[in-house]
């Protein structure tokens, strides 16, 4: 009988410690509306081989890049050259000290 219990009480315990782990993960990646400049991560900052896009924000003093999780050159705000002021909300993580912007809605201001 109490090997039934502790066994039960193991179980629980178990699936209480991931419910957590699961909620830590949901606090990194938060959905956020930033505003900056949307630019080409090829031509304007040189950091890629292919196009894609990044909201470059000021943050005070520094400039923070946040590299949007999409189509590239295939969506209708990129813009090679140039950049343009745009509004982007979207679940923000980070990684490796690169942060990122999934599920971007982006608007163009």
């Amino acid at each position: 009988m109490l090997r039934y219990v502790l066994a039960l009480a193991l179980g629980f315990s178990i699936v209480a410690l991931s419910g957590v782990t699961v909620s830590a993960e949901d606090k990194k990646s938060e959905k956020k509306t930033l505003e900056g400049k949307l630019v080409c991560t090829k031509c304007k900052l040189g950091e890629t081989e292919a196009c894609g896009n990044a909201l470059v924000v000021k943050d005070g003093d520094k400039t923070v890049t946040y590299y949007l999780k999409d189509k590239g050159k295939g969506e209708k705000y990129h813009k090679c050259s140039g950049e343009q002021d745009a509004k982007v909300t979207g679940k923000v993580t980070e990684k490796d000290g690169k942060k990122t912007i999934e599920d971007a809605k982006v608007e163009k201001q």
